[in-house]
Formats: C-alpha cells, structure tokens, sequence
C-alpha cells in the first residue's frame, strides 16, 4: 500500500462546512489539499487556507471546476473530491468527477433514487467507489442503529429533524436515511387507531414509508438535531442527537476520504463503511 497522501479537493470550500473540511484534510497527514472550488467570485484567486483562518496552504479558490478534475486527474496518486455544495448541482458535480476519476465523497443531500442508481452504474463502469454520507456524525450512526434495535420492540415511531433555517431540503436526508433504515427491516409502523383527518395539510408530518412520519423544523440557532421517538402503552423511549459544532462531522468526513479509495460503486451511508 502506498504512504503517499491522498490528494483531495473540497468543492463547496467557502461554506460552513467546506470550511471546516478545508482546516480538517489541511492538519491530517496522510492528506494534501490540492483544489478548493467555490462559486463566490470575489473570493476567486484567494488562498483558501487564508480565507478559512488556518494559514496560507498555497492552493488558490477556483470555480473552473472542470480544469481542476483535470488537473486532478493527473496527479499520481488518485485524489478524492468531497462535495458540500448544494442538491441542485450535486449530480453533475459526481458525475463530473467520476469522469475524471476522481473518487466523490458526498456530504450533500438530495440525490433522488434514480440518480443514485445512474451515478452507481457509471462509478461501477468507470472502476471507481463513492460514497454518499447524509450524516458525517459518528454519534448520529450510533443512533440509527439504537433506532434498529429499539425497533424490535416498539410498534410505534416517529421521526423530528430540526435544522438551521438555511437549509435548502426538507426533510434531511439523514432522517430519511433512518427511515429507510427502519422500512428495511420487515414490519410496518404506527398501525392507526382511528381515522386520522388533518385540519391543516402536512401537519402530520410526511409519510416516509412503512407508516414512519417525519416532522422537519428549520429555526435559526440550530445546526443540526434529530429525534427518533418510540412509543408503547405507558411509555415513550426517545433516542436524541445534538450537533452544537460542524467540526463534530470531521472525524467522519477524515475516515471517508481515507476508505473511499478501496470501494467500488456508490455507496450510501457511514454505517456501511465503520
């Protein structure tokens, strides 16, 4: 195996989280940041190392996202993209970088199903792994598969995210992850007890499958929080994740950089990967 570090390019780098990443993969060692994308021209031709606070790193903001997948594409040790832009773009963005052969680690939610399927089938015909993360938190994986486990007791669930109010999709793709987790496992939820009629459109939240409600809140002062709440006669078990800081996903999104390079085909979700 080689010791070389992994070439990485941050696209969505100016963000909240990109920022983040940028300061995460510039401190880790077995890493080099070699591109930074952005779609902010006046930070355009920025060192984005000044520009985050952690000190010049000599790799300047770009928004020619396809000179830098080539320039990329050419380095000698295979590079890694991490994506944190936004879900209208995201696609192309993957697509892209597949293209190039460039391995994509995706923190952005919104793929739908069948660009997820499409992106696996050309990831697969060009040799090439990646892996979609709805939720870098380590802690948030923990829960899901608490959720599974208090799953095979409980008949009863429903789901609340709440968000900052800057986020563009609703719900999150971390509580539809969980939900789809909860809908894999063979049962139903939440068989109804009487006939439910809302007085108010959507005030029951949306049906993510299997009879599993998810409720979204965007406020801001949030970052990032979710609850899965279980109910039975006489009780309620609630299962609650906090993110106070984004710096709380960077030990994940660290780990997917490094596990990307050994897969093959789409990946979708940590857990597969711990």
């Amino acid at each position: 195996m080689t010791t070389a570090p992994i070439p990485v390019i941050v696209n969505g780098a100016t963000g909240k989280m990109g920022r983040e990443a940028i300061k995460a993969i510039a401190a880790a060692e077995d890493m080099q940041l070699i591109g930074a994308l952005a779609r902010n021209v006046e930070m355009i031709g920025q060192d984005i190392g000044e520009v985050v606070g952690c000190g010049a790193l000599e790799v300047p903001i770009t928004n020619d996202k396809e000179a830098l997948f080539a320039m990329g594409s050419q380095q000698p040790e295979v590079p890694v993209v991490v994506d944190l832009t936004h879900p209208s773009v995201i696609y192309e963005n993957v697509r892209a970088a597949i293209a190039y052969g460039i391995f994509p680690v995706i923190g952005t939610t919104g793929l739908t199903a069948a660009q997820l399927s499409e992106l696996d089938a050309f990831a697969k015909k060009s040799s090439l792994g990646g892996l979609v993360i709805p939720n870098f938190s380590i802690g948030m994986v923990l829960m899901q598969q608490a959720a599974i486990q208090a799953s095979k007791f409980y008949d009863h669930v429903e789901i609340i995210e709440l968000h900052h109010d800057q986020k563009a999709d609703a719900p999150s793709g971390t509580s539809l992850k969980t939900a789809q987790m909860l809908g894999e496992l063979g049962k139903s939820f939440n068989p109804p007890k009487v006939e439910e009629k809302e007085t108010l459109a959507g005030a029951r939240g949306g049906d993510a499958g299997e009879g599993i409600r998810v409720h979204s809140i965007r406020l801001p002062g949030m970052v990032a929080h979710q609850q899965i709440i279980f109910g039975e006669l006489g009780e309620t078990y609630t299962l609650r994740h906090d993110t106070t800081d984004r710096s709380c996903y960077m030990p994940g999104v660290l780990m997917c950089v490094r596990k990307v390079r050994e897969l093959q085909g789409m990946i979708y979700g940590m857990e597969k990967i711990l």
